[in-house]
């Protein structure tokens, strides 16, 4: 199974690239975050064309969540069904030829300290909570997407220079090894321990001609799919 996950920051502006992207790429699932559309205005039908299946949850101007599959999704969740009342779509699981998948948009945080902070602290907690019940971790599942967390130096360009920011802190790096404490691998580094390996760089401040970026988008699994993973990369032509 080729599993992915894509920041796509607005499903309406990269429609084409994403259509592409899935005939090029073709993989079993796609993970997306950010997709800024209500679910009545989603492309179900262009990627239906296009051979997926779409579970989502989505959300007018900002976040939005989905999950596309070549088989049809089942059993979908949407948010963390613990009943608390939160009005921005983050979060959506769902079955995918058995295994459970969850895309994932991970608060920014705005600054340390602010309210916005505390926000992205309480959603992590509700994340690792929604993981330990029920189960969810006895089985192969994958928690991908966009955890907006670089979790250790070389997956920074400057670490010095984001020390201390929402993005990379001892908190958030302490935050994403309780996740991998939970049982959960990075599989991205199963196959790559070297530094200079990005997801995100900073458009307003030029970044991505300078390579200056941070590792903030992860494909977390349970030890039964990580011990079947043989590759991992990052697409850079996408960003």
């Amino acid at each position: 199974m080729k599993i992915a996950t894509w920041n796509v920051n607005s499903i309406r502006a990269r429609e084409e690239r994403l259509l592409k992207w899935l005939a090029k790429q073709q993989p079993d699932v796609l993970c997306l975050q950010e997709l800024k559309v209500v679910e009545e205005v989603f492309p179900f039908e262009a990627l239906r064309q296009a051979g997926y299946y779409a579970a989502v949850y989505g959300q007018k101007t900002y976040n939005g969540v989905a999950i596309l599959a070549r088989t049809e999704p089942t059993d979908v969740e949407r948010g963390f069904g613990d009943g608390v009342d939160d009005p921005q779509a983050r979060v959506i699981a769902a079955t995918v030829a058995e295994v459970r998948i969850i895309s994932a948009y991970v608060p920014n945080g705005g600054e340390v300290g602010t309210d916005k902070y505390a926000y992205k602290l309480e959603w992590l907690h509700q994340l690792k909570t929604y993981l330990k019940d029920r189960r969810r971790l006895s089985g192969p599942l994958a928690l991908c997407g966009d955890f907006n967390i670089a979790p250790e130096e070389r997956d920074a360009a400057n670490p010095d220079l984001w020390e201390g920011s929402v993005l990379f802190n001892p908190e958030m790096r302490d935050q994403f090894r309780q996740m991998l404490d939970l049982g959960l691998v990075d599989t991205f580094r199963l196959h790559h321990a070297e530094a200079g390996l990005y997801s995100w760089w900073d458009y307003q401040r030029l970044a991505f001609p300078r390579d200056d970026g941070l590792r903030i988008d992860h494909i977390l699994t349970t030890r039964s799919l990580a011990d079947r993973c043989n590759a991992a990369l990052i697409d850079r032509e996408e960003r």
